[in-house]
């Protein structure tokens, strides 16, 4: 896989209104107020713009845009968004034009328990005019189809001590609006058979941003009137449709910890908030 070298660089550009109306209804789909014309946006809320809109003949098998465009083509054939990075820098306002600058930055190659994998980090700039809003890196991991015979991995142990802790209840409903809002068509998070019989998942997969969202979020109401400034985030297991999970904040120092929990008590994400 050496010849994926040539795609770090490799950039493209997008400008979007970030509207009140597509604000509104993610709003809905969290369950939480929107923010209307000339309100700051919420941290990680920018997902819900800016995403690949392809006909059909120019998409996978999982339903993503087929590799070899804007992301290298990586030839293994399973993806999920595992993690990033972002500094928030400047507000984004709901009804501003918002340009956003994306550039491929590392390709790594790793072998593990699972089989080979292809992480590949990817730089993401949003500007209002000439004002950086948020400096962001998004990791993605493509990996091997899983062996039937393939142990589960061990479930890891969460933090403890929550300060703060809501209950998220990722049903078909949420799920959809979500997928939709992101114009998300990977197949894990609405065709079951897909998701079963190809991918080996028990269930449909819950959105590792959405988690990351939430969790965002709630690390904000930590500190009220405090800006959440970096927040890093890792998703460590999947989480499913119709299982319950726990979002969990405490602060530590200078930093908020924050993390989601499956239904049998083990981590699915870990992330640090910095005001």
């Amino acid at each position: 896989m050496t010849q994926l070298e040539d795609w770090i660089g490799k950039s493209q550009t997008r400008e979007e209104v970030i509207n009140a109306r597509q604000a509104e209804l993610l709003a809905v789909t969290m369950g939480i107020p929107a923010p209307a014309n000339g309100d700051t946006l919420p941290e990680c809320w920018h997902w819900a713009w800016f995403n690949d809109a392809l006909p059909a003949a120019e998409l996978g098998r999982d339903g993503h845009p087929k590799r070899g465009g804007f992301l290298p083509p990586v030839p293994l054939p399973r993806r999920m968004w595992a993690g990033g990075k972002l500094n928030f820098v400047s507000p984004i306002i709901v009804g501003k034009e918002i340009k956003k600058i994306s550039t491929i930055k590392e390709i790594k190659h790793r072998t593990g328990n699972s089989g080979e994998l292809c992480i590949v980090s990817i730089g993401h700039q949003l500007f209002d005019g000439e004002t950086l809003c948020i400096d962001e890196v998004q990791n993605l991991v493509f990996r091997e189809d899983p062996s039937p015979d393939a142990p589960a991995p061990a479930p890891i142990k969460p933090p403890a001590g929550a300060e703060q802790s809501i209950d998220l209840h990722p049903d078909p409903v949420m799920m959809f609006r979500y997928s939709a809002l992101t114009f998300n068509g990977h197949r894990i998070h609405y065709d079951v058979d897909y998701a079963r019989d190809v991918e080996g998942y028990p269930d449909l997969v819950f959105h590792a941003p959405l988690t990351a969202t939430a969790l965002c979020n709630l690390a904000s109401g930590i500190q009220p009137g405090k800006p959440i400034r970096e927040f890093e985030y890792r998703a460590t297991a999947p989480l499913f449709c119709n299982a319950s999970v726990k979002l969990n904040a405490k602060q530590e120092n200078n930093h908020i910890t924050v993390w989601a929990e499956t239904p049998s008590g083990g981590q699915a994400m870990i992330g640090s908030a910095k005001s």
